[in-house]
């Protein structure tokens, strides 16, 4: 059985949520091929992949939204990219689908969430299952009537399919397929590297992880500084100069190279950062507090912040309090209205997976 899984190349947050559900559906069946077909950062994908043995296919399939950083989005930008990627699908499609013939295997599509995904099924005649929290047309639908083609087309796609895995915080999603609702989608925590251990554990000071994406926002170091009681921990930066300036801080620690945000979490106490999904997820899961920038321009944000409000303890800030360094780390949190989720999405999702190939698949 080979599992094609099409990527979103929008974020990072599509893969994360994968690699957690793959790596079930690895543990309930070994011996299928796992494939994951994304332009996703290759060092990303081999760091939430690792030890779990897939194949990695450097494909773009879709657009989703080209921001100007982590909160801001460039709808102009994003139009001219999508037709772009419209000549391209063709050859694309051709490509893989001979790739896939070739493997001499019974196929199953997993889309999250392009909307080609289904004309990539259809040319295989393999069932395709989406996963997801929004669809292309539920972002594109508020940007007016410059995308009402590409709300249309990604409608029709959509509404192909033999399951809909429906994330938490998710948008409408109108596709008229059978669903399964799951809760939070997370990873489990790997274990550190002893001396990096010792590192967080060496002195009282509050742990807060900060990340915002695979875009990043460039936040200025010397704003660390207004908070010498605590330790932040962060993602090395590419820049080399901004990972030297970062590195002299005091109460800067950059994760090692080989170590997910995921992994510190169970030393933190706080996260800073953006409205994602699977930072929430894995924040939620872990009982972190979450301290949310506001983002605009984004359909998304809303309902995460809402899933935010309902279902974590938190505090909201205004992208001016980010910039000037008012975080509120000193502050209590704000309870959450309706409790905590579970967090067994992944382990729910891999068993959908496997009904549907051994229902399905193995009787064409």
């Amino acid at each position: 059985m080979l599992i094609y899984v099409c990527i979103s190349s929008h974020g990072f947050g599509h893969a994360a949520r994968q690699a957690a559900m793959l790596r079930e559906l690895h543990a309930l069946c070994p011996d299928w091929t796992l494939v994951i077909s994304t332009m996703v950062d290759r060092c990303f994908l081999e760091l939430v992949f690792r030890d779990l043995p897939v194949v990695l296919r450097p494909v773009q399939w879709d657009v989703g939204m080209l921001q100007a950083d982590a909160l801001g989005a460039d709808p102009a930008a994003t139009l001219k990219a999508l037709q772009d990627l419209e000549d391209a699908l063709p050859q694309r499609l051709d490509q893989e689908v001979a790739w896939i013939s070739n493997q001499e295997t019974p196929v199953l599509v997993i889309g999250d969430i392009p909307p080609v995904a289904a004309e990539l099924a259809e040319r295989l005649q393999a069932p395709l299952v989406w996963m997801g929290n929004f669809g292309w047309d539920d972002i594109y639908t508020p940007l007016g009537s410059a995308f009402e083609g590409w709300v249309r087309r990604a409608q029709e796609c959509y509404q192909r399919g033999s399951l809909l895995l429906r994330c938490p915080f998710s948008l409408a999603m109108n596709w008229h397929l059978r669903e399964i609702s799951l809760t939070l989608v997370a990873a489990e925590p790997r274990s550190l590297p002893a001396a990096f251990e010792a590192e967080l554990q060496k002195d009282s000071f509050p742990n807060v992880l900060v990340g915002f994406g695979g875009l990043g926002l460039g936040l200025e170091p010397s704003l660390f500084t207004r908070w010498p009681d605590h330790r932040f921990l962060l993602n090395r930066p590419r820049n080399p100069d901004l990972r030297k300036h970062l590195a002299l801080i005091n109460n800067v620690t950059l994760l090692p190279d080989d170590v997910r945000p995921l992994d510190v979490m169970p030393y933190c106490r706080r996260h800073l950062g953006k409205p994602g999904f699977s930072s929430f997820c894995e924040a939620m899961a872990a009982d972190l507090g979450l301290h949310v920038v506001e983002r605009q321009g984004f359909a998304e944000a809303e309902t995460l912040m809402e899933g935010l409000r309902q279902h974590a303890s938190h505090r909201i800030l205004r992208r001016e309090e980010l910039e000037s360094g008012c975080w509120g780390l000193d502050q209590p949190l704000q309870p959450p209205t309706h409790g905590r989720l579970a967090s067994t999405g992944a382990i729910e999702a891999a068993k959908a997976v496997k009904r549907v190939a051994i229902d399905t698949v193995q009787r064409i």
